[in-house]
């Protein structure tokens, strides 16, 4: 069985340790780049210090050495043999792509944790709920929270 993990800032210990429950299988841990995320750094940089400078690079080699440094502490974290697959993209894209002849997706909810309902699902894991070719496990990054958070059920309609 080959499992895709998505390793995403903020929820990848949830969703690698999902994937340590599971039994033995071909483990692939992702993580996604966002050019925005390298757009940012070089905007900001551009806002510090001018934006007569010429692009080095040093944004996109950072996130790069970041990326491999969070891959290491998943793999570190599942314990066992995984594949890395560091790709740099459109998260969702590249997510639903890296899932091409996968058996599960493990991702995690990276919405509004304080409350069930689909606010708890950002916009690039909808998209992903909705594409993956694959089965899909979805986790809380947390403690789920309490079932008195789902809204009550429609009522009828006020009378006017």
């Amino acid at each position: 069985m080959r499992v895709v993990v998505w390793v995403a800032e903020g929820t990848w210990p949830s969703c690698v340790d999902a994937a340590r429950a599971l039994p033995a299988a071909d483990v692939v841990l992702l993580h996604v780049i966002d050019p925005d995320a390298a757009e940012a750094i070089g905007g900001a940089r551009a806002g510090l210090l001018g934006r007569g400078l010429p692009d080095d690079g040093a944004a996109t080699a950072a996130l790069a050495a970041a990326q491999t440094r969070l891959l290491a502490a998943a793999q570190a974290r599942l314990g066992r043999a995984a594949h890395h697959a560091a790709r740099q993209g459109r998260p969702e894209r590249e997510v639903v792509a890296a899932c091409a002849g996968a058996d599960l997706l493990v991702l995690a909810r990276d919405g509004d944790h304080s409350r069930l309902g689909p606010r708890s699902i950002g916009p690039h894991t909808r998209f992903v709920l909705d594409h993956a070719p694959c089965r899909v496990l979805l986790v809380w990054p947390d403690e789920p929270p309490d079932l008195a958070t789902l809204p009550p059920p429609p009522g009828p309609a006020p009378v006017r």
